[in-house]
């Protein structure tokens, strides 16, 4: 699918990826609601995307946790540009590392990087059957198709969002609605380097696996690599191309794909 002409909603577009993907968008002749949790970063985005191009972003203060906060992201790309086209399930938080997480914490993971491409797909998917067409992509990561040593509450979470992504383009991909899903590994985002400041070794550990399996790439060449895949319509996107190899290696045997993973677990820990 082009995106030139179409109406997109980011979420966490305030920096990282989605400002990546926002400016990604713009440049592309796509307009664009920029929403994010930190409401001074996406109206930074958001300026900078309209000396350029004027009339083609707006910034939005959203928590996509709650479910109201997703239906008034839509009211106002509806409102200012349109019906939307295109919805990048972007936003995501780390958790925290280790068994003992309070169930506040997982909840929050849960309603970030899981329930709010649900909510979003429940909202706009039967308006994309309707009309024919409407895309959908959802950031998970290499963690959704691997795991994420130090942080259960990222893996598992990542790997739901793998799985509804999944889900969604079985059930409606023939008719109409594409859907993609990107896991990258290591990008140079504050979210990538959270472990580090975590004041917790599990943390420190998982910032640690992330930065030493592989390239730690940029946002805006993430970007490039989603719109790429997008013309295409390939379902997963895979900025790191040797996230795939890993992931054959896994499906090949599990068991030894385990050991092997404790044995990087126990390397990282010196």
């Amino acid at each position: 699918m082009k995106v030139q002409g179409r109406v997109a909603v980011v979420t966490g577009g305030g920096g990282g990826i989605g400002g990546a993907l926002a400016a990604g968008l713009v440049e592309r002749g796509a307009r664009v609601v920029v929403a994010d949790l930190d409401e001074q970063a996406a109206q930074e985005v958001v300026g900078a995307l309209v000396q350029k191009v004027p009339g083609s972003a707006v910034a939005v203060a959203a928590d996509v946790s709650d479910e109201e906060h997703i239906r008034g992201l839509v009211e106002r790309a509806e409102a200012e540009f349109g019906p939307v086209d295109l919805y990048f399930a972007n936003a995501g938080v780390t958790g925290l590392p280790g068994l003992d997480v309070e169930d506040s914490v997982w909840e929050q993971s849960l309603d970030v990087n899981l329930r709010a491409h649900i909510r979003a797909a429940r909202l706009l998917v039967p308006r994309w059957v309707e009309r024919g067409e409407g895309y959908f992509v959802s950031t998970a990561s290499a963690a959704g198709l691997l795991t994420q040593l130090g942080s259960a509450t990222y893996s598992v979470t990542k790997h739901a969002a793998v799985g509804f992504a999944e889900w969604l383009s079985v059930t409606y991909g023939d008719q109409g609605v594409r859907v993609s899903c990107l896991c990258p590994m290591g990008v140079n985002t504050a979210l990538l380097y959270a472990g580090d400041e975590s004041g917790h070794a599990l943390g420190e550990l998982a910032t640690r696996a992330v930065t030493t399996a592989g390239p730690v790439l940029e946002p805006s060449d993430v970007a490039e690599t989603v719109f790429a895949a997008m013309e295409e319509e390939h379902f997963l996107i895979l900025p790191h191309p040797e996230v795939l190899e890993m992931y054959r290696s896994k499906g090949a045997d599990y068991d030894r794909w385990l050991r092997g993973m404790r044995r990087y677990q126990e390397a990282l820990r010196g």
